[in-house]
């Protein structure tokens, strides 16, 4: 029982420390975005509130939540409500299985720096992330707003085609490494990351996560000169901000997939490896950043042709150089 008891209270502490840490980054992700473009714009960014800019999220929270929360007359109110929430919880819940550490050895016992150790996490992820299509065609279908409605339809098509890509490119990974385990799968990158073992799958991977993550080139659900604002254009008040703290907390868990899966999880030298961890998630957050500042949107068309006429093709290509190579090798 002792056992039970203690297995319990570190899974809500590691919870806790979890959960505080990516809303904290997501909070503040927002302001280094504002900051970096700014910067690449050769402008300050938010620089009033507080010493440099740093109590600009609390401000942001506490104009959203003193907004007033409309609803639009036509709109389906149930599903208008929750589609927000499940933008923002699908992104929570995919936390569970990251490991964002080494195993702590402490007591005699082995503690691993997981919530859940699952032997199927990446299904599990990839469940989640398929999920979260929902919360934006919903919101889109729900305002009963043709701009909102053309947004959610873009966003699900778009999400559906990239995942597909993601989904290839992700095989040569499992294939290499025998699993299903995120743990697993960093472990079998402990000499080598498999950004370059698998360097095409990478180069797929990472153009698939910026298209889900709906972001620069690829933020055609959102784009204001066609769409006014796309699938929340009818959102106000925190509802419009739990969509925007799920678009950063998913840009968190897609950057955690990366780091996991191809850039070698917390292995690391001299630092300790959560830190490692934390370094190589906010590097890919701060590329993210930078193409968005760098980059024009495509067309919505060439969006599309580019996923399924060059994405697909070279995730099915590279599926089968990589059983041959794994075949050749015994």
């Amino acid at each position: 029982m002792n056992d039970v008891l203690l297995t319990f209270i570190l899974i809500v502490i590691k919870l806790g420390l979890v959960l505080g840490t990516v809303l904290s980054l997501a909070a503040y992700m927002v302001l280094a975005e504002r900051k970096i473009l700014g910067r690449m714009q050769m402008r300050h960014g938010p620089n009033r509130v507080g010493p440099f800019g740093l109590l600009q999220p609390l401000a942001d929270l506490i104009k959203l939540l003193c907004k007033e929360d409309l609803i639009p007359e036509r709109a389906d109110r149930w599903v208008f409500m929750l589609a927000p929430a499940i933008s923002t919880i699908t992104a929570l819940l995919a936390f569970a299985v990251i490991p964002f550490a080494a195993p702590l050895h402490l007591f005699g016992r082995t503690i691993p720096m997981v919530i859940c150790d699952l032997n199927v996490g990446l299904l599990y992820l990839l469940a989640l992330s398929s999920l979260a299509v929902y919360g934006v065609a919903l919101g889109g279908w729900a305002s009963q707003s043709k701009y909102s409605l053309l947004g959610g339809l873009r966003a699900m098509a778009q999400m559906i085609s990239y995942e597909l890509a993601m989904g290839l490119a992700i095989v040569p990974v499992v294939m290499s490494s025998q699993s299903f385990s995120l743990t697993a799968i960093i472990a079998a990158q402990q000499t080598l990351p498999n950004a370059i073992r698998h360097p095409l799958a990478f180069l797929i991977f990472v153009i698939a996560i910026m298209a889900e993550s709906k972001r620069t080139p690829f933020d055609m659900p959102e784009a204001e000169n066609e769409l006014v604002a796309g699938f929340h254009t009818e959102y106000s008040g925190m509802r419009f901000g739990m969509f925007f703290v799920g678009e950063y907390l998913n840009l968190i868990v897609l950057g955690a997939m990366l780091t996991v899966l191809f850039l070698g999880g917390w292995h690391g030298p001299l630092l300790p490896s959560v830190c490692w961890f934390l370094i190589k998630v906010l590097g890919v957050a701060f590329f993210f950043i930078w193409v968005r500042g760098t980059m024009p949107r495509l067309r919505y068309d060439q969006l599309m042709a580019f996923g399924w006429k060059i994405l697909v093709p070279l995730g099915l290509l590279n599926i089968l150089v990589t059983a041959a190579w794994l075949l050749w090798r015994g």
